[in-house]
């Protein structure tokens, strides 16, 4: 892995973003011209547009690994090479061969330190940190939110939004009217369960050239990871997340603020600034645009109409992300399709709006029983997330 092999990638999307300008162009005369668009242009303009979704997603891959860190770099640099050591050999005799009695010792030893007695065992830390840090490299909203690590099953936030009110005293001996008094309130975030249940023959676990704790991390790390980015952007709140989409229509405590697009199905330039526009300015300095890769590629057609310039431009230098209207771009595959009454665009300071929970440690249990020749391995970890800032947030509704 080298940079010169990103550079090469951003060149190439480069010049294939120059080559859809001008197809689009073609386009667009087309449909001046004739009234349509030759059927060829367009579907050399979506073949195009395919390709450069493609490059986005090798640069993304390469810039990832290329930025991560070796392998357990941050693992618990409390325990000792020698508990470490004890640890991973127990958890592998107990995936392996079902041996409870090592783990079992070793989470006793470790209860006045805070281990939690919930059923099942601690995976390694190992496998707990490549786990975490898998999901992070695969979740849109955890990598723009706020993240908070508990050892408790809820996270409270005292909720002091509210601003006292100031004034200007004309001297130092002048009368000066009360401030108004912040209204402040609590915020709790329950750590929900989030449970996978991997499985494998005994003959796969059993063979010793592969690596079962790394199976059991990959498997882990892909189902929480589609499970919680599905939660964060549409789940109800109750037994799990409450996501960005699941808040009534508003301006007032436990709403979010919709923004009518006036267009049925299709999002245009003009709802788009409009969208950005609503955002306070404290917040539209840090905002990011979230919307689907569909609404993406549909997006790259559009142009402002004072400046006849395209409003999505791509991050053609390491660490630089796609824009529209100068703000960044993230693509999330829950976030809906535009189409008639959709929530298809948000646009927010996610790191002031949206907070996620995560209570410490992921539990395993190992069941040869209900599945035979299968092994599943019922595996728990605790994560909840909520909106705390609904004015950092804005949605995108479109018409019916």
């Amino acid at each position: 892995m080298t940079i010169t092999t990103i550079n090469k990638k951003m060149n190439e999307l480069g010049h294939t973003w120059e080559e859809f300008k001008k197809t689009n162009e073609r386009r667009l005369g087309e449909i001046e011209r004739k009234g349509s668009a030759d059927p060829l242009t367009t579907e050399s303009l979506s073949r195009i547009n395919n390709v450069i979704d493609s490059y986005k997603s090798k640069i993304d891959s390469l810039e990832t690994a290329f930025n991560r860190p070796s392998f357990g770099a941050s693992y618990n640099e409390k325990a000792s090479s020698e508990t470490i050591t004890e640890h991973k050999k127990a958890f592998i005799n107990y995936v392996r061969k079902g041996v409870e009695a090592d783990l079992s010792f070793l989470e006793k030893k470790a209860l006045s330190v805070g281990s939690d007695a919930d059923g099942g065992y601690l995976v390694t830390p190992q496998v707990s940190d490549t786990v975490s840090k898998k999901i992070f490299e695969t979740s849109p909203i955890r990598n723009l939110a706020s993240v908070q690590i508990i050892s408790s099953d809820s996270l409270e936030i005292i909720d002091d939004s509210d601003e006292a009110g100031a004034g200007w005293a004309a001297a130092e001996d002048s009368d000066v009217d009360e401030s108004d008094t912040p209204q402040v309130g609590k915020i709790s975030i329950s750590a929900y369960e989030l449970v996978a249940q991997p499985k494998a023959t005994q003959k796969l676990i059993d063979d010793s050239s592969i690596d079962i704790e790394m199976w059991l991390t990959e498997k882990l790390a892909e189902v929480f990871s589609r499970t919680e980015n599905t939660a964060f952007i549409a789940g109800d709140g109750s037994g799990k997340p409450k996501g960005i989409l699941s808040y009534a229509a508003g301006t007032g405590a436990g709403q979010i603020e919709q923004i009518h697009s006036g267009t049925s199905a299709v999002v245009t330039s003009d709802s788009l600034i409009q969208l950005y526009y609503a955002l306070k300015d404290e917040y539209a300095q840090n905002a990011t645009f979230l919307m689907n890769r569909t609404t993406v590629q549909a997006v790259r057609l559009l142009k402002e109409s004072t400046t006849n310039q395209y409003m999505w431009q791509p991050g053609l230098a390491m660490g630089a992300p796609d824009s529209l209207l100068g703000v960044p771009v993230v693509m999330a595959s829950d976030m809906p399709v535009a189409a008639a009454n959709s929530l298809s665009v948000a646009v927010g300071d996610f790191k002031r709006a949206y907070q996620i929970v995560d209570r410490t440690g992921i539990r395993i249990l190992r069941d040869p029983y209900t599945e035979k020749p299968f092994v599943k391995f019922y595996t728990t970890k605790r994560v909840g997330g909520q909106v705390i800032n609904n004015e950092a947030i804005k949605l995108l509704k479109l018409a019916a």
